[in-house]
Formats: C-alpha cells, sequence, structure tokens
C-alpha cells in the first residue's frame, strides 16, 4: 500500500548549557501542551544549519552556535511523515524569549523525562541523557 501522507523536513536544537539541555512546550495545535526540541522547517535553499539558526532567532529571539550533529529522527505521525535533524547547539547569547511556546525549561538527565514529549523528540532521549552523562 502506498503512504500518501506528506513528508515534513525540519531541525531541532538541543540547546546544552553545562549540564541542562533547553525544552520548549507547544501552545497551540493538537498536540498543545506536549514538549517538543524547539526548531522548524528547512526552507528551498537552506542547509539544515542554516534553518537552525533562522528557526531559533524567530521562535526565542536567540543566537545560537550549531555544534554537532546528534541524529535524524524519521516519525509517522497520523497526518503526515516526519524527518527531523537534530543538532546540539549552545547559546552565543543568554537571552530567551518565548515567541510561540507556552513555557520552556531547562532539563537535567534526571529531569528530562519529567514532560511530555511529542512522540519524535521522544526518540532523541536516550542520546541526550549519553551526552549530558559526559
Amino acid at each position: 500500500m502506498q503512504d500518501d501522507r506528506k513528508t515534513i523536513e525540519v531541525v531541532a536544537a538541543i540547546i546544552r548549557k553545562g549540564d541542562s539541555v533547553f525544552a520548549t512546550q507547544r501552545g497551540y495545535g493538537e498536540w498543545k501542551d506536549w514538549w517538543e526540541w524547539p526548531g522548524g522547517k528547512v526552507e528551498a535553499g537552506e542547509s539544515p544549519e542554516e534553518a537552525l539558526v533562522r528557526e531559533i532567532r524567530e521562535e526565542l529571539d536567540a543566537e545560537i552556535r550549531v555544534d554537532s550533529f546528534l541524529s535524524t529522527v524519521h516519525w509517522d505521525y497520523p497526518k503526515f511523515h516526519l524527518t527531523m535533524h537534530c543538532y546540539v547547539c549552545s547559546l552565543i547569547s543568554e537571552a530567551l524569549h518565548l515567541n510561540e511556546h507556552e513555557a520552556a525549561r531547562w532539563l537535567t538527565a534526571h529531569t528530562l523525562r519529567t514532560v511530555q514529549w511529542l512522540p519524535a523528540d521522544d526518540q532523541l532521549l536516550p542520546g541526550i541523557e549519553e551526552i549530558l552523562a559526559k
């Protein structure tokens, strides 16, 4: 059977500061109140890294440095297939302002699983726990 769902390609920032990573809570849509890594869609002509810097500037009024590639997650949601390229990043500017999300938290390896993650974002937790343990 052919899958007619569209594929959405996005990038996600795992923003690390010390022993914590920055997580955001969706404030809209059918996944409202679920937690995710900040980021968004890759636009035509952009590299994933360029898209990530732009998205974090738009969503959080923050400047980041993309430090390393973590992984690509493929996830089938009911209405679409998600391809999410995930990068470990660090803040260039300390200020973070929530332009699109209703809440945010700095989470440690011990508190990472205390929020309700979107299914695709949840797939990254073992790798992030490993990074935070270093």
